[in-house]
């Protein structure tokens, strides 16, 4: 077996996984901005993020140049499938960006960018969500190149889990509120915590459900040997979880219920790779029939191998200099 093909599919999941999980959150913040109880904690919110947002983003850009170099049949097929969805996200996502500089100069008309930052987020969420449905429901795939419409990408089940999306970054929003403010932020962060968990987990349970129903062949992927073994444990362990991540809302280790809420995305994400794995292309296009030349794959290999425990370090020096509770009054900037 090849295992150039695995190792970069291995850091394109890997690329993903940081990304939803660290954009996650502060994608979350936009979400919740909306209904803070006053401007005092909507400063605090977005000052918890300030030293990050744009930093987490790198996951999103690596992810995507990987997918090109390593997976260049995989870039093609799926972009003109998803072009609508990922573009509107790309524009919600620099929107939010403006928005986000924009509002701690402004005062006059603050609310408006808090407006764009806030449906910057929103959208740029629904859209991953969008995509997530798409993708686990298969393109339609004739002679190696996509043969749908511009709004295949669109469906009952990809609205649910861009919904079900909202309501996980929502979770990773308010726990991560939590964790780095204090005072009537941190409160009501514990508030949005104890609605936005039970509906991410309904989702959750929603998805899980609708999957093996609607999609025979992840059905017969799930429940066959030795998928199956895999698979089982994941419905015990997230319960777990998630009852212990309601207990940690009221517990005084403010950054355990952000640490549990992480946990229910890799819960999720693992589920979703024993659906899906190895396919680069849904149920056509594996990673060894969508990957490049094996001087390309090992080019791109040897940087990887060089780049991802740059970024790594960095992010690490960065939150661990950020560390700590935000002080109300820090602003972005100063």
């Amino acid at each position: 077996m090849d295992w150039l093909p695995v190792f970069l599919g291995l850091a394109v999941v890997f690329s993903v996984i940081m990304y939803v999980v660290m954009d996650g959150f502060d994608l979350g913040i936009g979400i919740l901005v909306v209904f803070a109880p006053s401007e005092a904690e909507r400063a605090t919110m977005i000052n918890s993020i300030a030293p990050f947002w744009d930093g987490n983003e790198t996951w999103l850009v690596l992810g995507g140049t990987l997918m090109i170099a390593a997976f260049p049949l995989a870039y093609a097929t799926l972009l003109p499938a998803f072009y609508l969805p990922l573009m509107t996200m790309l524009f919600a996502l620099v929107f939010r960006g403006i928005a986000f500089e924009f509002r701690f100069r402004s005062t006059r008309f603050r609310w408006l960018w808090d407006l764009a930052f806030i449906g910057g987020s929103t959208l740029a969420t629904f859209c991953q969500g969008i995509v997530l449905g798409a993708f686990i429901k298969g393109i339609p795939i004739a002679d190696g190149s996509f043969r749908g419409s511009t709004f295949d990408f669109l469906s009952v089940f990809a609205v649910i889990c861009g919904a079900g999306l909202l309501a996980g970054y929502a979770m990773l929003g308010a726990t991560w509120l939590i964790f780095k403010t204090s005072g009537t932020t941190a409160n009501y962060g514990r508030l949005a915590a104890r609605i936005t968990l039970p509906l991410t987990l309904a989702f959750i349970a929603i998805v899980s459900i609708w999957t093996p129903l609607a999609f025979p062949r992840i059905a017969t992927r799930w429940f066959s040997w030795p998928n199956i073994a895999f698979l089982s444990p994941i419905p015990i362990v997230t319960t777990a979880v998630a009852v212990y991540a309601w207990r940690a809302i009221s517990d005084t280790r403010d950054w355990l219920p952000f640490l549990l809420a992480v946990l229910l995305f890799l819960l999720a994400f693992l589920g979703l790779c024993i659906s899906l794995w190895p396919y680069a292309v849904p149920y056509t296009a594996t990673l060894w029939q969508a990957a490049s030349s094996r001087p390309t794959l090992a080019f791109v290999g040897v940087g990887t191998a060089v780049i991802v425990p740059l970024i790594l370090a960095y992010f690490a020096f960065a939150y661990w200099v950020f560390r700590g509770k935000t002080a109300d009054q820090t602003g972005y900037g100063h």
